[in-house]
């Protein structure tokens, strides 16, 4: 199995990224919606939050209130810390159950962990790859503002609580150019997976052997 870390900024292309490299035959994991999936109603994850921030922050459906415990969350670090102590570990335990059942069913599989929060969250060395599709911040703010109707203030916002693009880029063993077009990222993906295949199918040669 190979094991590919994908990550990139807010609007940078990640999401073009991951569903080409799906497209070629890679079994991607979005850790976004495992996040989702960690605290969806009569989950574990749920109810740790629920005993952390109380009953408040439960919509009339049973699901989580997003916007109120965002509300309670947003300027407070340490009850930050304390949602991503309870949320992060599920969504590690998802994606190690997705990585598992791709592994058996194709011990070859190349494996993309499609994380917004790589670098945050300190997985950078977990991965025989660490890709990183980078834009520059003001494109992406940009994008953010036309295409998902933010201020720009509401927009440089969300990149403001990223990590920086230094940071992300000193982590990439590959950095894919997400500033043209989207054909011209996915062109740079095509690129990419030719030489993943390549050590994919070298490392089965030398197993064989």
């Amino acid at each position: 199995m190979f094991r590919i870390g994908l990550t990139g900024g807010i609007a940078a292309g990640k999401s073009v990224a991951a569903t080409r490299l799906a497209e070629l035959g890679a079994v991607v994991v979005d850790h976004d919606l495992l996040a989702r999936e960690a605290v969806a109603p009569g989950s574990v994850g749920l109810a740790e939050i629920v005993e952390a921030f109380g009953p408040g922050v439960v919509a009339d459906d049973g699901s989580l209130d997003r916007p109120a415990l965002g509300a309670l969350v947003f300027a407070d670090d340490a009850a930050r810390a304390r949602l991503n102590d309870i949320v992060h570990p599920e969504v590690r335990r998802l994606s190690a159950e997705r990585e598992a059942k791709a592994g058996a069913a194709d011990p070859a599989a190349v494996v993309v962990h499609d994380i917004p929060l790589l670098v945050e969250t300190g997985q950078a060395g977990h991965f025989h790859l660490v890709v990183v599709v980078h834009t520059p911040a003001e494109q992406r703010v940009a994008r953010l503002v036309a295409a998902r109707g933010l201020t720009e203030a509401a927009a440089r916002a969300r990149l403001a609580s990223q990590a920086g693009d230094d940071e992300r880029l000193a982590a990439a063993d590959v950095t894919l150019d997400g500033s043209g077009s989207e054909d011209d990222l996915r062109a740079q993906v095509d690129t990419l997976w030719q030489r993943v295949a390549a050590e994919v199918a070298q490392e089965a040669e030398a197993d064989s052997a």
